[in-house]
């Protein structure tokens, strides 16, 4: 039965919940605007520190709220049951949906519950606040068959053997940019864009190197294997 899995357990599997109806909002594109006084002319800021920034966005659920032997009493207790559940997570946590298989929100409830009771039956509405981006479980690169999906993937690959110098491309099929961990046997150095990033022997990962959604050229020089872990996000 469709339903979702938060703060350690699924809505229908483990409390029997059935999901009426779902919004999944989307997020706004935060423009910072400029106009000049006495013109028709007007600039565009949203993008001076290199992207399109976006906010939260809200994901709308409406429990029904039932039992096999209804009572006020009974269907208040399940209502309070659920509405613990669903605040008590201390910050953004992982919310999937069954609808959207092998993708993730970071989601929280803020507050705004609503349960519309009806003697013996009701329906609770609750709304979360989410990162703007829903964040894939696989990483790029993997080779699971049954799990690639025509519309939203790109079969790449993510691990190099580097002999001096290498040429490469990684596509970020998303929409912002991504910060990859990179594992490497041996340090490294990568040019993207003419700059050149030095990476370290092991597992690292900075905010300085990122990968921009579409194509990404490298050209990477050392010796030994090179790794890139990141996971696509999507509106």
């Amino acid at each position: 039965m469709y339903g979702i899995r938060f703060n350690g357990k699924h809505s229908y599997e483990d409390l029997g919940i059935t999901i009426a109806e779902k919004n999944a909002g989307y997020p706004d594109k935060e423009k910072i605007k400029v106009k000049i006084p006495f013109s028709n002319v007007e600039y565009d800021f949203s993008e001076i520190y290199g992207e399109q920034t976006y906010s939260n966005r809200s994901l709308t659920y409406t429990f029904n709220v039932i039992s096999k032997k209804p009572t006020t009493q009974k269907i208040n207790a399940i209502e309070t049951n659920l509405s613990n559940w669903l605040m008590n997570s201390n910050g953004k946590q992982k919310l999937y949906d069954d609808s959207t298989p092998n993708y993730y929100y970071l989601a929280e409830v803020e507050g705004g519950l609503n349960f519309a009771e009806l003697w013996n039956h009701g329906k609770l509405t609750v709304t979360f606040t989410a990162y703007p981006f829903m964040i894939s479980e696989l990483e790029e690169g993997h080779d699971i068959w049954d799990e690639f999906n025509f519309e939203l993937d790109v079969s790449q690959i993510t691990e190099f053997e580097v002999n001096g110098s290498l040429e490469v491309v990684l596509y970020n099929i998303g929409t912002p940019s991504l910060s990859p961990t990179i594992e490497t046997t041996a340090p490294m150095e990568i040019m993207k864009d003419g700059v050149t990033y030095s990476i370290p022997s092991g597992r690292s990962k900075s905010s300085d190197f990122k990968l921009i959604p579409g194509e990404n050229e490298l050209t990477i020089t050392g010796n030994g294997t090179i790794k890139f872990l990141f996971y696509k996000e999507l509106i």
